[in-house]
């Protein structure tokens, strides 16, 4: 598979003074795909502007041609699959198909105690996430579909006329655990990873490498475990969450070596986050630019 660049932009800023710019910049650049966080809040922007994704991404649809939009990642902290898809089919018919959903399973961010519920464990996020993937898969493929689980419930659910990607838009399944990677081989037409969270705070460039080594291995036996080729998915990988997180948007040189090291483990697209000033992207937009130009030739 060819190497891809892409990029994500946070929903910080009013449409109008700048949103709009970045997303037809994005396309300008020559990025792959440009993607958005789906959170209600994030971290240490808890308190400023955020918008919500898909309003963002219907807005960005509209102001892009060619640049594939999508979301890393959705997560079912606030969403149900009935809705979701009701969106995401309306998405995809207004960028004619240019939609990939980023899905994953949420974290206890803010997101998880927004709606007034006590965060769930992990094994609940597990559970759910294990129902809220093949519901969504249905009800993006099927005209009808009725479901009742231990978490989400259907009832003659109409999603028609469907996608505009047949047989739907695609997904990007985040997953590092055994049962993300089962849902990622059965359902996915990517998988995404961050790194090992793990080693964010006291580990080194060459550890994230060995351990996303360990998660491609992961995911190809969950792939054999149902016969499909691991070759089939795309491997993305988010960046800003591995040990070396701000080091490879210095220079092109240092990227392409940073994103060399994990396309030869198979990642095969990059995300690389939009610079936003006085914070955790803090970037050179010249550098970050220069980046989106000339590195993906160089990488593969």
């Amino acid at each position: 598979m060819d190497f891809r660049l892409s990029t994500v932009i946070l929903p910080v800023d009013r449409w109008h003074e700048g949103g709009r710019a970045k997303w037809r910049a994005a396309e300008e650049l020559g990025f792959h795909a440009a993607y958005t966080y789906d959170h209600l809040s994030w971290r240490t922007f808890r308190d400023g502007p955020w918008f919500g994704a898909l309003p963002t991404l219907t807005a960005a649809a509209t102001a892009t041609e060619r640049l594939r939009l999508g979301t890393l990642v959705t997560s079912p902290n606030f969403r149900h699959p009935v809705t979701l898809a009701k969106e995401l089919i309306s998405l995809d018919d207004v960028s004619g198909g240019r939609i990939t959903l980023g899905i994953g399973a949420g974290s206890t961010g803010f997101d998880a105690t927004a709606l007034g519920q006590e965060p769930w464990t992990a094994r609940e996020r597990a559970d759910r996430f294990g129902e809220f993937v093949p519901l969504l898969d249905r009800l993006l493929t099927e005209d009808s579909v009725s479901w009742e689980g231990d978490h989400y419930t259907a009832y003659e659910a109409r999603t028609i006329p469907g996608c505009v990607q047949r047989p739907r838009l695609p997904f990007a399944v985040a997953a590092t655990g055994p049962r993300g990677m089962r849902l990622a081989a059965r359902h996915g037409q990517a998988w995404v990873t961050t790194g090992d969270p793990k080693l964010y705070e006291n580990g080194t460039p060459e550890q994230s490498v060995q351990a996303v080594r360990g998660q491609i291995d992961r995911l190809a036996d969950a792939c054999a475990g149902i016969g499909r080729d691991a070759d089939e998915l795309d491997k993305i990988l988010l960046t800003g969450f591995t040990p070396d997180r701000r080091s490879p948007l210095e220079s092109v040189d240092a990227f392409v070596d940073f994103a060399g090291r994990y396309a030869a483990l198979g990642i095969n697209e990059i995300a690389i986050h939009w610079p936003i000033p006085d914070s955790d992207f803090a970037a050179d937009q010249a550098v970050f630019e220069k980046i989106a130009v000339e590195a993906a030739a160089q990488i593969g």
